[in-house]
């Protein structure tokens, strides 16, 4: 048994000084006054700072100099999952964006056998695209996007994936098939669309539960015409998530959706691409070069092309930019997202008989450690 001392502990649910997380097997005893730490653990004093629950990321490309749909393969996704976790994730969904069938059938076996063999840090898959609209495609390749087919469904079903999220464009996609998709436990994001109101109301009652990067790569909020964007907004039903890196949404615009939605449907996303946890550089995509440049990423007709953003950006970005609350910052990066994607019986907060998944952020919020089933590695 393990006692991790001398920081301040956000479970998720509370915050607590004066206290041990203690972890044994790769899971959360509990969390116990420091008087009261048993006579046997190993104490593990953290020297200040900050205890979490490990940051859970449903979008991310790539990382480590990597970018999945280059490399969907077992050592692809642990180069990923591995650049990530110096920044305190924990745990995340490998994203593949539009792109060939075939490929995608590459991605979607990768993480099956990731998933087999027990890789860590691996939640399933984030299959963003190839059925969206073509005029909110942002960067995603025109050639590929298309209606799904029986192929396409039985991909996005195949057994042994874990959990599976499905960005797709609720207005090109039958209902019928949403709620087939939906029936099979996949999570439906309504994302790169230019559904109207009522074509997201359609969605939602189908079986979209979710938007992929809020405000981004879809239909505008309007006074007469509140597009996705203003569904995502004002329908409690949905879960946002949202890229806090100060290039893809104002300032205030993430203020709005905070103000906006319930606690606990607002969370962090990072949309990272390659440049997370690799040397500064420009790197390529779809064989076209992205510029990164001051933490932006632009493809050649000025589009962004995902984010250089990591999750402990997208925290301190949180608090200090926007001033949401530590604790509340801290949920949107753990608890929120596993919420959403139906995990929160194993991750997500810091209680007794969940995974040993944690990140020690010092004062500056900026990771030093992290447990992933309860082994820890320095930042």
């Amino acid at each position: 048994m393990d006692a991790l001392l001398d920081a301040q502990i956000h479970t998720g649910n509370a915050v607590l000084t004066d206290s041990a997380v203690l972890i044994e097997g790769g899971s959360i005893l509990g969390m116990v006054p420091r008087s009261e730490v048993p006579a046997g653990a190993a104490r593990n004093s953290l020297g200040g700072g900050v205890l979490a629950p490990g940051f859970i990321d449903l979008q991310v490309n790539g990382g480590g100099g990597v970018l999945f749909n280059d490399r969907p393969d077992v050592e692809g996704i642990r180069a990923i999952v591995a650049a990530h976790r110096r920044f305190g994730t924990t745990a995340l969904l490998p994203t593949f964006i539009t792109d060939s069938r075939d490929t995608r059938a590459r991605a979607v076996e990768a993480v099956a056998a990731a998933l087999a063999a027990g890789e860590p840090g691996v939640l399933g898959i984030h299959l963003e695209g190839p059925h969206i609209d073509a005029g909110r495609r942002g960067v995603h390749d025109a050639r590929f996007i298309a209606p799904p087919d029986e192929e396409d469904l039985a991909l996005m079903t195949r057994p042994g994936l874990g959990r599976t999220l499905v960005t797709l464009a609720p207005e090109t996609v039958p209902a019928g098939v949403i709620r087939a998709l939906a029936a099979r436990g996949v999570r439906i994001c309504a994302g790169h669309t230019a559904a109207t109101w009522e074509q997201m109301e359609a969605g939602i009652e189908a079986g979209v539960s979710g938007v992929t990067h809020l405000y981004n790569a879809m239909s505008p909020l309007g006074h007469r015409e509140p597009g996705a964007a203003g569904a995502a907004l004002a329908d409690d039903r949905l879960w946002c998530g949202i890229i806090v890196d100060g290039h893809h949404v104002h300032d205030a615009a993430v203020r709005l959706a905070w103000k906006a939605k319930p606690a606990g449907k607002l969370f962090l996303v990072t949309d990272a691409m390659p440049p997370v946890g690799a040397p500064p550089g420009d790197f390529h995509l779809y064989g076209a070069t992205v510029t990164v440049r001051d933490g932006r990423c632009v493809s050649a007709d000025g589009r962004l092309a995902g984010s250089a953003l990591d999750m402990a950006a997208a925290v301190r970005n949180c608090v200090r930019r926007i001033g949401i609350p530590l604790d509340e910052a801290l949920r949107m990066a753990a608890a929120y997202p596993a919420d959403f994607l139906g995990v929160a019986d194993r991750r997500g907060r810091l209680l007794p008989g969940l995974a040993a998944d944690l990140v020690h952020l010092d004062d500056d919020l900026r990771p030093l450690a992290t447990w992933v089933a309860g082994k820890m590695e320095r930042c």
